[in-house]
């Protein structure tokens, strides 16, 4: 039920709007978005870094409109590519297809994404760049573009894809994306989708997150086990334990402002976590799904909130 209603809201736009004009909104923002510009994200990943946490950072926007919208998000993770090197900084970038304009026109995007993963490539050491999932509409077409990405000389390594554990699809498109050596960040799922596409059932979708954890562990491949379910990692590390697989062969990740707590004993135990670090102002939609996804969230947003 809460997670359907975070889902709705996500996608008001009179409510965002408003949320992302008002002084309540702008306290969340504060809290969890590291701020407006590439050097408000770059401060808040410098001081992550200097807690053992690694960083993954993300330009919040989705769905541009025209080609010169695309060129501008482009830009802003050449310069991050560019500063995370310069600064030494323990950070990569994740983005989304559409803030590519990747519905404006494919080609384009295919051009952008391209660029940067070329120049993530480059930088010595090299970088990565994550291709986040969106909705169903564009899960196969994001899929293709990772691995059309990984294939291309140079980039093996440097590109990596977003699985949804809710989705019916998830078991095979990870097969997929392994069989390849394509590096898997894992999570539950945040977009409202069809019985018949993803399942329903938080149970459901939980079974289904361990069952592929175990799959992406056993795998030898570096992977992200994106949750702030405790119970689910606890499972994590218990099965790594288990079957032996060493503490620095994958990484934890949760969100900037989230669980920081458990990020830091995370590390004491000798364990790796990655912060995901978002940015700009387009913060209403990004923070809603986080919500849909794992709706007990709220619960830490509004303590969070009551404590400043």
């Amino acid at each position: 039920m809460l997670r359907s209603l975070f889902i709705s809201l996500s996608e008001s736009r009179g409510l965002r709007s408003f949320a992302e004009r008002s002084s309540i909104g702008q306290k969340v923002a504060a809290r969890f978005v590291a701020g407006i510009g590439v050097e408000d994200a770059l401060r808040v990943a410098a001081a992550l870094n200097q807690k053992g946490l690694s960083v993954s950072v993300d330009n919040l926007g989705e769905n541009v409109t025209n080609p010169d919208e695309a060129r501008a998000s482009a830009g802003l993770y050449h310069q991050l590519l560019e500063q995370i090197a310069v600064r030494r900084l323990d950070a990569n970038v994740s983005l989304k297809l559409t803030h590519m304009g990747l519905d404006v026109e494919e080609q384009l995007a295919r051009d952008l994404v391209g660029g940067l993963v070329k120049r993530a490539a480059a930088i010595a050491p090299p970088n990565f760049v994550r291709v986040d999932m969106e909705g169903s509409a564009y899960t196969q077409r994001t899929l293709d573009f990772v691995h059309e990405l990984h294939r291309a000389p140079g980039n093996q390594g440097c590109v990596g894809a977003v699985i949804q554990a809710y989705m019916r699809s998830a078991e095979a498109d990870v097969a997929k994306l392994l069989a390849e050596g394509i590096r898997i960040r894992l999570c539950k799922g945040a977009y409202k989708e069809l019985p018949e596409i993803a399942l329903q059932e938080k149970s459901e979708v939980d079974a289904s997150y361990v069952r592929l954890m175990k799959i992406l562990l056993k795998s030898s491949v570096y992977h992200g086990l994106a949750t702030h379910d405790e119970a689910i990692i606890n499972d994590a590390k218990a099965f790594a334990t288990r079957e032996k697989i060493s503490r620095d062969a994958f990484e934890f990740q949760m969100l900037y402002g989230i669980r920081r707590d458990l990020q830091l004993r995370l590390i004491k135990e000798g364990w790796r976590m990655r912060v995901y670090v978002p940015f700009g102002t387009e913060w209403y939609p990004y923070f809603m799904r986080r919500l849909a996804e794992r709706p007990a969230n709220a619960l830490f947003i509004a303590r969070n909130l009551l404590r400043r």
